[in-house]
């Protein structure tokens, strides 16, 4: 998973969510690091298309790093 910061993580979907929320490749996600490893963590938020657009437009995602990734908007 490529974070925000440019970095390469390992991230799990946690068992209450991974039978409800199905997660492809190019979704965004919010990710909790774990506290003893900061390169793994849990996924505990999916954003939807029109979410993904207001972090775009608030200035809290780089369209940059979508299209870095091979997804569009």
């Amino acid at each position: 998973m490529l974070c925000a910061d440019e970095q390469v993580r390992t991230a799990r979907i946690p068992g209450k969510l991974r039978k409800k929320v199905w997660i492809s490749p190019l979704d965004v996600v919010l990710v909790e690091l774990w506290a003893e490893v900061s390169d793994k963590g849990d996924i505990i938020y999916k954003y939807s298309r029109d979410e993904r657009k207001k972090l775009i437009e608030y200035g809290y995602l780089d369209p940059k790093l979508i299209e870095h990734a091979g997804g569009t908007l």
